[in-house]
Order: structure tokens, then sequence, then C-alpha cells
């Protein structure tokens, strides 16, 4: 073709192809200047490179200055015999195979406006950014759908489920399957149960802390066996500790200290009664009687210095401890969630995670555990999915201690703990989609300052600043 047609491309830039009408490629018999490189059978694509191949060029006169070589279109190429056929010429069809050379090739910007051909083909479908991850949204939804009551087929981390559990007979089989019923129709809200299918004595609950304690917002696990002898005589329970003694009858060792399950002494409705005790009471009764505003007492012999000023401090003293156990718990299940309450775990703490972390920083303020965490928005504080508000937005429990008077009383190794917590627990938070922006601000405008001061004395070769959060 002649220069008409196509401009040769410069060293170092690239230019534009200009296609001609039909006519005027009608009317050119001028013989090709370019031949295909290989065979006329090659395609599009089967060399090495898809941009386009240089032709050989025509040999020159002697001391003819060598023209630069220009480009070829495949469909240039005939079936050898020499002879050109443009008769069927398709404008856009040629115009399309134009565009497949400069596919591959990077083209500098602005380039492609200024080409016809190039705007006429279609775009390429755009690559399409991955959804944006909705990690909050999937737990929360996670959540409500997590029934109060449901079937496994086994469990394979439970405490019990090695113990061996012998033909069951037909009295305990009924009976068990009487409590399944019981804790379908009747759980608290705030109680979540899953029981096995392959193996009927094994049980796993999860109890949330009541609100105006220490246990406020927490999750604890308790693993379960219904033993061959039941319902004459108790459950066997374990309580997933992680090596923490939050509570006198919750043992660092997992041990549940309890009249009702015979591992405590108690008088008359306190034992176990095989015609009326059922799993379900030793579920509400742990959460009652042993995940209470004033843990302190629930140590025999404690509870007869409730009314002293020494008591009182004592049990301050222990819920605090008792709080920074039960953040650490939280760390815990959210790290190693027990198995078959991922979901509850992942979706309780998403919905709870700003409450106790407003909690937490109330605290460190010098305020009792347990105690009302002013609402700066009752939107930030609502009522979460479970149907229970949060302690923040409850007064305390009838008979609770009294506020301190002051807060310098409180060990100053508390706020230095519960810091160390905090932050771990915005991270945990974070992860799982909780409402953490409030206190993800205040930690940067807080570091902002703390980093200014750093490059300052670094700076002034005054050395590092010692600042903490």
């Amino acid at each position: 073709m002649d220069s008409r047609y196509c401009a040769s491309l410069q060293q170092g830039s690239s230019s534009s192809c200009r296609t001609a009408d039909a006519a005027s490629w009608a009317s050119s018999q001028q013989p090709k200047r370019q031949r295909c490189q290989g065979s006329s059978t090659d395609q599009v694509g089967s060399s090495s490179s898809s941009s386009l191949q240089m032709s050989e060029p025509e040999p020159q006169d002697v001391g003819q200055i060598e023209e630069e070589e220009d480009y070829y279109m495949e469909d240039d190429c005939d079936d050898g015999d020499g002879e050109d056929d443009y008769d069927d010429f398709d404008e856009a069809d040629f115009n399309q195979h134009l565009a497949d050379k400069f596919d591959d090739l990077d083209l500098p910007p602005g380039v492609e406006a200024t080409v016809p051909w190039l705007q006429k083909i279609e775009a390429k479908e755009e690559v399409r950014e991955p959804p944006k991850s909705s990690t909050g949204e999937e737990n929360e939804k996670k959540l409500k759908q997590f029934k109060q009551f449901d079937t496994v087929q086994n469990f394979s981390d439970h405490h019990y489920a090695l113990s061996s559990q012998g033909e069951p007979t037909r009295t305990w089989s009924k009976r068990v399957q009487h409590d399944w019923k019981l804790l379908e129709q009747d759980l608290p809200e705030s109680i979540y149960v899953r029981v096995a299918e392959d193996r009927m004595d094994l049980l796993r609950a999860a109890i949330i802390g009541p609100k105006g304690t220490p246990y406020h917002d927490g999750l604890f696990f308790f693993d379960v066996h219904i033993p061959s002898s039941y319902p004459s005589g108790p459950p066997l329970v374990h309580y997933h500790s992680g090596g923490l003694r939050i509570n006198p009858n919750l043992y660092n060792c997992g041990k549940v200290c309890l009249s009702l399950l015979g591992t405590w002494s108690g008088r008359g409705c306190e034992n176990w009664n095989p015609s009326q005790s059922t799993m379900l009471q030793v579920l509400v009764s742990i959460q009652a009687l042993i995940l209470n505003e004033n843990p302190y007492y629930n140590e025999p012999g404690y509870e007869a210095s409730a009314n002293t000023a020494q008591g009182q401090r004592s049990a301050l003293e222990y819920n605090d401890n008792t709080f920074l156990y039960s953040c650490k718990t939280m760390l815990y299940s959210l790290r190693r969630p027990p198995e078959h309450f991922a979901d509850l775990v992942a979706g309780h703490f998403r919905m709870r995670g700003h409450t106790i972390l407003a909690a937490c920083k109330h605290y460190m303020e010098g305020n009792d555990i347990g105690s009302v965490v002013p609402e700066e928005d009752e939107s930030e504080c609502k009522i979460d999915a479970m149907g229970a508000s949060s302690s923040s937005s409850n007064a305390p429990k009838a008979g609770a201690v009294a506020p301190r008077t002051n807060h310098l009383t409180r060990r100053t190794t508390f706020n230095a703990s519960l810091k160390t917590l905090y932050e771990d627990l915005l991270m945990e938070f974070n992860v799982k989609g909780a409402d953490t922006a409030k206190f993800n601000v205040e930690k940067l405008k807080k570091n902002q300052p703390a980093a200014a001061g750093e490059a300052w004395n670094v700076a002034t070769g005054r050395g590092s600043s010692s600042t903490s959060f």
C-alpha cells in the first residue's frame, strides 16, 4: 500500500494508520511492497508477539537511502499467487484487524483519541473491583440466623468427648429428649445451646454475662455431659476457663461449684431433685447465681462482711479483677471460638463491641465495674439482636455496691492492665465489623501529638519521648 493509507512508524514513537475508502483500494494496482513473513497459514497471534510484524524491504538501488519498513496486515496475505483481491473489502473488518494488532502495544497516553479505528472497536469488558468487605453485615446476619437451640452432628473439642457412654436406656433417652424440648421452648434469650445427635449425652451452652455485673456482654461457655445415671444424678458440667478463675465458683481448671450439681453443699431445693430438676434449671442457675453483680460474696464466709467498709472495698477490687478476666475471656473466645459457636462469637461481639469499649473507657475514668455508662447517643446504645439491652443502658441492680467515693483507691495496676486489653479488644472488634469508628478516631487523635512530639525530639536531638495511650 502507498503512503496515502499507512504512515510509517517512527522510532521511539507511535503513529496511526489511516484507512481509505474501498474505491481507492480497488483502484490501487501497484504490486505489494510487503508480504507476510512465514507461511500463509499463520494465524493472528501465532507469532511470539501479538504486535505488528516487520516486512522485508524491497531491494533498493545502490546508493539509495534505505526506507523504513512498513508494517503489514495479515489480511493482505493471499494464497501465494501474487494477485491482489480487494473486491470484498470490508472497512469494519479491516479496522477490527488493525485494532487487534495493537492489543498488546503500550501506546502513549492520548494516542487512542487520535486514531479513529481504535475508537470504533468496542471496549473489552472492564475488570471489576472485588466487592467491598462486608464482614460486619455478614456477622450480624449470621447472628440473627443463629438459633437459641439446635442440634449438631457431634463435638470434636468437647471436654467430655472421650468419656465412655454405654448403650442408653429407653428411660434415659426419653428424659434427655424431654430436657431438649424444654431447652428449645424456654431458653432465655441470653443462653444458647447445641446438642449432639450422635452423642445425646453431650451438650454445649453459651451464656451471656448479665447486665450490671463484671461479666456484662461477655460470652461464657460450658460443656455438659449427661451420664447414664441421669436423672437420678445431676449432669457433669465443665467451664471453658482459659486458665482464669473469674468467680469463686468457677475454677481455672473448669470445675463448676454449684449445689444443684452436687459439687457444693446445699439445702432443700438447692440440691438436685430427680423428678423436678432439669438441664434448663442448671443453666439458668449458673447465670443467675454465679455470674452475679458481687461475685466476691460467693466465697464461703465472705457474705458476712457485705455490710462492712472492708467488705465493700474487697468486693470492688474483686470486681476489677473479674472484669479484667472477663475481657481476657472475650479475647480467648474471639481468637479460638468453641466448635459450632463461631457465628455466635463473631456476631455477638460485632453487636456488643461498641458497648464493651465504652465501658472500658468509663471504668478507666474511675467508675465502678457494672455501673451505668452514660449514653452519648441513643443510636449507639441500641437494643441488640438478642432482645436484651446492654449494661450501658440499664440502672444498677438493687443491692449493688455503691460507687467508690475516691477513684484513687483503685489499684494503679488496673488501668494499665485494662488499657492493654482495650487495645487488643479494639483490634479484634475492628476485624468483626463492630462500630469502633469513634474509638479509632480518638486513638488517632492521641497518637498524632505523640508522633509530632517524637519527630520534634529527634529533630532537636533530645531523644525519643515516652507517651502512653
